[in-house]
């Protein structure tokens, strides 16, 4: 994987304390994808076989007579203490280096530029999309400066192979290709089914929602695209696709497994986590922990116990014939200062890409690169990487900003000042995800 490295930013206590704000209040504001849902009748296809899934277990022990009640929203602590280095012996780190499958390319597909092109993108419209998100759909709310749907990424010593949405579905024939992460992770998967589904006549497909895992269908090519909402990879009181906006996150730390009864039977898996990891301190609660007793620690700490355990899963579990892909951090772009000094703003009115090749902002954070980087790397054997950062740094017009679906009354003194209320964190689209599922389709 890819080494990052750049100039440190210093941002003052007050900066990154706003920072913290604008996310959370963005977090506060999703909603389910359910808002997607019933825009056009749905089909009962019947091919049950692609929904079997195994009854999650509680404990990454299997012990029952220690094995603990699911998470869910309501869960609280019987008490919070200090964090005491414990953690799981990894099954990762016995992977010999002769199993990794160093991918032999010819040509950094992540290392190039964005090029204007409004001849092939967007390679969708907006409007012909039925599956749209209001959180992503930025025309539809108003934006009227269209020309971030025309970029078109250009690798530097290569080009990409065309999109092809036919060859797409051959490469899924018979297949479930599943998204599992956070929101970000759903903005990729909804461009991905945009992307697909104008080929597939509209008496053959079907969207079907189920508590977290929501399924597309195609029926003559007998494959699924879906997206299992899971923000922390291992089990936490968050996973609760609606009712999550929650101040205290609880994880089991030690455990993947609820979650990877619903994707381990998935061919082709694309992971993300990341966002959900900025919000401070993070508890603990050991699935053969009965007193309800947490440990409490920072948020980079959290990250990596739950990155080694989805890694000892992957290491485990993943056969030659399942593809495993880790998408990384989609960066932020709530600082104009980074791109144009003296400015105060973020990225609401921006229309341009940034032109400064190898530009990193703070929205792409240092430390969280580097745990996945030491986790991934070790299972490169079983996982690729779509390495999406650097690309996406320069992408500060590509943003919702103020021109999507807000489901809380915005107050007047927001609504005098867009920048406070603008999301910068998730994509319009069409726009910049696309470009992540092309990487993706030539990654297959």
């Amino acid at each position: 994987m890819q080494r990052w490295c750049r100039r440190r930013t210093h941002f003052p206590l007050l900066a990154v304390l706003f920072s913290a704000f604008i996310i959370a209040s963005i977090l506060y504001s999703e909603r389910n994808i359910e808002e997607i849902h019933g825009k056009e009748q749905q089909v009962s296809i019947g091919h049950t076989s692609l929904l079997t899934s195994v009854p999650p277990k509680a404990s990454s022990n299997n012990n029952p007579e220690i094995a603990a009640a699911s998470l869910d929203r309501f869960t609280t602590c019987a008490s919070t203490g200090k964090y005491h280095g414990r953690r799981t012996e990894p099954v990762y780190h016995k992977l010999e280096f002769s199993q990794r499958r160093e991918t032999q390319q010819t040509c950094d597909l992540f290392s190039g530029k964005w090029v204007f092109d409004n001849t092939s993108h967007p390679l969708y419209n907006e409007l012909d999309c039925p599956y749209m998100s209001d959180q992503l759909a930025c025309r539809k709310h108003g934006r009227t400066d269209l020309g971030y749907q025309n970029w078109r990424w250009q690798p530097h010593d290569c080009n990409l192979k065309r999109w092809n949405a036919t060859e797409m579905w051959e490469k899924l024939r018979g297949k479930r290709l599943m998204f599992v992460g956070d929101s970000l992770n759903r903005g990729q998967w909804i461009s991905m089914v945009c992307l697909l589904q104008s080929v597939i006549p509209v008496d053959k497909r079907s969207m079907s929602p189920n508590a977290p895992l929501t399924i597309f269908r195609a029926e003559e090519y007998n494959a699924t695209v879906e997206f299992y909402w899971a923000p922390l990879l291992v089990e936490s009181n968050s996973d609760d696709p609606v009712n999550h906006r929650l101040n205290d996150r609880i994880i089991r730390p030690d455990s993947v497994l609820k979650h990877a009864s619903q994707w381990e039977k998935a061919d082709i898996l694309i992971f993300n986590t990341y966002l959900w990891w900025r919000q401070g301190l993070v508890k603990l609660l050991w699935s053969n922990e009965k007193s309800g007793k947490c440990e409490e620690l920072d948020s980079i700490g959290a990250l990596e116990l739950a990155m080694e355990a989805w890694a000892d899963w992957v290491a485990s579990k993943v056969n030659p014939m399942k593809r495993v892909f880790f998408v990384t951090m989609s960066p932020t772009h709530l600082w104009s200062q980074e791109w144009k000094p003296g400015t105060e703003g973020n990225c609401y009115q921006e229309k341009n890409p940034i032109d400064m090749e190898g530009y990193w902002g703070s929205g792409s954070d240092l430390p969280t690169m580097r745990i996945v980087d030491k986790v991934v790397g070790t299972l490169r054997s079983k996982v690729s990487v779509l390495n999406i950062t650097q690309l996406s740094e320069y992408r500060k017009d590509g943003h919702p900003s103020i021109y999507r679906k807000f489901w809380e009354t915005l107050s007047p003194q927001q609504l005098s000042n867009p920048a406070s209320y603008s999301d910068c964190i998730h994509w319009c689209l069409p726009g910049v995800p696309d470009v992540w599922n092309e990487l993706l389709f030539n990654s297959l």
